[in-house]
């Protein structure tokens, strides 16, 4: 898989796991737990992306 494959997948995951976030802390408050497991799972794409955009490209 390309890098660049790799980044457009972990952006769609990003947006889409924002999104889902975002709807839980409207609908059920920023302390339900929903809201916090998909604020943690944000947390984790955005980590992995970040490390992604320093590797050394190829």
């Amino acid at each position: 898989m390309e890098k660049q494959d790799i980044y457009n997948e972990l952006t769609a995951k990003i947006n889409s796991k924002r999104n889902l976030m975002i709807r839980a802390g409207m609908t059920k408050g920023l302390n339900h737990f929903e809201t916090i497991q998909y604020s943690e799972e944000l947390d984790k794409l955005i980590h992995t992306y970040q490390m992604l955009i320093k590797l050394p490209s190829n």
